[in-house]
């Protein structure tokens, strides 16, 4: 009941302030809409980000290494203490982990630092990335098209179902995506402003940004330099020795950004970055686990993701680019999502937020076609037909932010099973783990819980070991020869689980 009192309150401030942004959009007075549309947008994202527990995939992975990580931030750990024997290839329950670059990890371990080792912390710097990211995509429209465009693209941006639920930790990839989407789109920002003032120092920050996307999910940030190397060219304002000297200063300052932390980890912890560099190449032949799909997987969830009619600004935007072939920035925007599309669907494993970074020039490229599509209606026989559409391309997207955010929907988004692991974790006593937990806070680092279900988040919310099942009684009596206090869920003592099992004789 209460998610629905404040879904309601949410989407009822939402509905209000769009209002305002139109209306400010109708005055021509863009910044204020934009402006607008960014309070809106961070009020859904904040609103959907308000689940007080961890997501499954794979958020909850993404969790507990950042929070590792606060006080080691050199060494991403999922098991802090792995008491037991693990395999560093199997990244959902080894000791360092380095299944995905660091940027975002950071991120997420910083915000807990300050604001404490809790869900919303854990969020926060994917929701006011992705807010952030309706103010760069406003600039970037209007560089690319005008400020109508670039107004309308930020709307879509700010409502974007699929961009909501991974902020909110809710989707798989989650955080990760949510940040390799904001730096590539910072580093387009970068390379609009330093197109248009001619400032070396926006190139460096171009570079540093593409550095930072790559530190969030690998190479596929490197579509940013023919991007770069198109609104140059387009630009005019650089002569040939010009734009050579400072793309060679865009590459060398992205390779100074990431890979200081390639070699880091080679040299610090070879197995494992042999391992998962090995894993990240089987990406492109095999399905991995069970992430595949046809040829057509992306033009498929587009689709899904960003409209059903997102295939009518498509095809108009492949006519702009056969009808003006010589224009450099929509051939821009062609590398920008063409590129990414192409790879993606030729390699083996698929997921939906592969091409998340690509949903600024959907969203570009349809409001772009919105506003065509205004000045057509002029000419056709029934403009209320062509009315009706452009109302279903704006009504679309919010029906999908609904859709996701969930506000209309009774549930519990504090279970009784996270407020037990909280309440273990300050050293009350767990309902239905068997015993007190007295003693057995965040600093101890020296008790073991076994038989949990959720390993993870137990780790995540109680700062102990935890494993989903239990050793032999020989495993467990060494671990408490070396000082750990032995916990199994289920039982009132050691004692009594090994009385269960008839190993030996009860003590």
């Amino acid at each position: 009941m209460q998610n629905l009192i404040s879904g309601i309150i949410t989407i009822t401030f939402c509905a209000i302030i769009w209002f305002v942004a139109w209306r400010l959009f109708r005055r021509e007075r863009y910044s204020a809409a934009v402006l607008a549309l960014v309070v809106a947008g961070l009020a859904l994202r904040f609103f959907t980000a308000g689940d007080l527990y961890l997501h499954e995939w794979d958020e909850r992975y993404h969790a507990l290494v950042a929070k590792n990580m606060i006080s080691d931030p050199l060494v991403p750990k999922l098991y802090n203490d792995p008491v037991l024997p693990y395999d560093y290839r199997e990244w959902s329950a080894n000791h360092v982990w380095l299944h995905k670059q660091p940027a975002p990890l950071w991120a997420m371990a910083g915000s807990m630092a300050i604001f404490g080792v809790n869900e919303i912390a854990l969020r926060l710097p994917s929701v006011l990335l992705t807010t952030l990211g309706i103010w760069l995509i406003f600039i970037i429209g209007s560089y690319f098209f005008d400020w109508k465009t670039g107004f309308l693209a930020a709307f879509f941006f700010s409502v974007n179902g699929l961009m909501i639920e991974l902020a909110a930790g809710r989707m798989p990839t989650d955080h990760i995506d949510t940040h390799f989407l904001f730096f590539v789109l910072l580093a387009v920002f970068f390379t609009v402003q330093f197109v248009q003032k001619q400032k070396t120092a926006f190139n460096i920050l171009a570079g540093v940004s593409i550095g930072l996307a790559i530190l969030s999910k690998w190479l596929p940030a490197l579509v940013v330099w023919p991007v770069w190397l198109l609104l140059v060219k387009d630009s005019g304002k650089f002569n040939v020795r010009a734009m050579i000297w400072q793309f060679i200063l865009l590459v060398f300052v992205t390779i100074a950004v990431f890979l200081p932390w390639q070699i880091y980890i080679h040299a610090v912890f070879p197995r494992e970055a042999a391992w998962e560099a090995a894993f990240n190449r089987l990406h492109i032949t095999e399905a991995l686990e069970g992430h595949s799909g046809p040829f057509y997987f992306f033009l498929e969830k587009i689709r899904i993701n960003y409209g059903e009619l997102v295939y009518l600004p498509l095809i108009w935007f492949v006519y702009l680019l056969w009808k003006a072939s010589k224009d450099l920035k929509n051939w821009a925007l062609a590398a920008w999502f063409f590129i990414p599309l192409i790879f993606f669907s030729a390699i083996k494993t698929k997921m939906q937020g592969y091409l998340l970074f690509t949903a600024p020039v959907l969203f570009m490229i349809t409001a772009a076609f919105f506003f065509w599509l205004n000045d057509w209606k002029k000419q056709v026989r029934y403009p209320w037909l062509v009315t009706v559409l452009m109302l279903a391309f704006l009504a679309l997207p919010v029906r999908y932010a609904i859709e996701r955010s969930k506000p209309f929907m009774q549930k519990d988004r504090n279970p009784e099973w996270v407020r037990e692991l909280r309440e273990w974790g300050v050293g009350r006593s767990a309902k239905g783990v068997g015993r007190s937990a007295k003693g057995v806070g965040h600093g101890e680092g020296k008790t073991v819980l076994f038989n949990y279900p959720r390993p993870v988040e137990a780790m995540f919310y109680t700062g102990m070991t935890v494993y989903p099942h239990v050793p032999d009684s020989l495993t467990i009596k060494e671990l408490q020869e070396r000082g750990y206090e032995v916990i199994i869920c289920g039982y009132s003592s050691v004692g009594a689980y090994i009385s269960s099992i008839n190993e030996y004789p009860d003590e």
